[in-house]
């Protein structure tokens, strides 16, 4: 049986409950998603009509973060958690922030219908030679790494931009996301870049908004990806004191906005943080 059949296999297994990607490619105008995933979005959306918005944000922040550590010398991404491709993949903006071609990208995730797209996204669109896509889990932090260090397209010796972008809002305290992210950055080198991003309950505007975010942490109890959302205090230490690239840890659309930033004029109401921080060198 075929790497993909098996991956359709899983998919089939699990369409039982909603998926957290899935539903996270709805929301940003993808297509890998199908009725239970588009039903329980747009319950969700019902009662945090935003939540589309939310989701386009983070995926613009990884963007803008890509760009940005390319112009600060990064030439190797290691995505964890990178979902189902769309519009604006990290390859696509590296490619296109240097036109040389010479940044190489690995996607890792542990969601079969994932991975089985992003093979044949770069199958079709990228250059096999610094782009692939492979199976393993943010949770299962050593042999992750040594799935990545045993890739052809990432050199572990030299700096890297280790990326979980929209995905921390999925680990729980209790699975130890203090101990995997210590693990991730020990094993960076120096000068390397950690970009991490998540949604947020800080500051809702009201009462309503208070309620419509933690009813958000119940709906997802009965996807695939129960979540927790974090203050920015609460996450900030994932970053392990590294210093913070300007601005430091920010809503996201402060994080060096664009023409195109959503909630560029009020940040704090795109519910995203996100931020970039650099492993010194000595």
């Amino acid at each position: 049986m075929s790497t993909q059949d098996e991956a359709l296999r899983a998919v089939e297994a699990s369409l039982d409950r909603p998926s957290a990607a899935r539903v996270y490619d709805y929301f940003i105008g993808g297509t890998t998603n199908y009725a239970i995933d588009r039903m329980f979005a747009e319950k969700v959306r019902e009662r945090l009509p935003l939540i589309g918005e939310y989701c386009r944000t983070s995926r613009q922040f990884l963007g803008r973060a890509v760009r940005q550590s390319v112009r600060e010398g990064i030439r190797q991404f290691v995505d964890i958690g990178s979902g189902l491709p769309t519009a604006g993949n990290v390859h696509e903006v590296a490619d296109d922030e240097r036109p040389e071609h010479d940044t190489s990208v690995l996607y890792l995730d542990n969601e079969p219908v994932a991975l089985a797209h992003s093979q044949v996204l770069l199958a079709d669109t990228a250059d096999e030679d610094r782009h692939q896509a492979i199976a393993a889990d943010l949770l299962q932090p050593a042999e992750l790494w040594e799935r990545v260090a045993d890739s052809d397209v990432v050199d572990v010796r030299k700096p890297v931009a280790l990326i979980v972008n929209a995905v921390l809002h999925f680990i729980k305290d209790e699975q130890d996301p203090d101990g995997i992210l210590e693990f991730y950055r020990k094993q960076l080198a120096p000068g390397s870049l950690l970009i991490l991003s998540q949604m947020t309950n800080e500051n809702p505007v009201d009462d309503n908004e208070r309620q419509a975010l933690a009813d958000l942490i119940k709906y997802y109890e009965s996807t695939t990806n129960p979540g927790i959302l974090r203050t920015k205090a609460e996450f900030e230490r994932f970053f392990g004191g590294w210093p913070l690239l300007e601005p430091g840890l920010a809503y996201a659309p402060a994080w060096h906005p664009d023409a195109d930033t959503l909630f560029a004029k009020s940040p704090s109401e795109s519910r995203v943080i996100g931020g970039v921080a650099r492993k010194p060198l000595d």
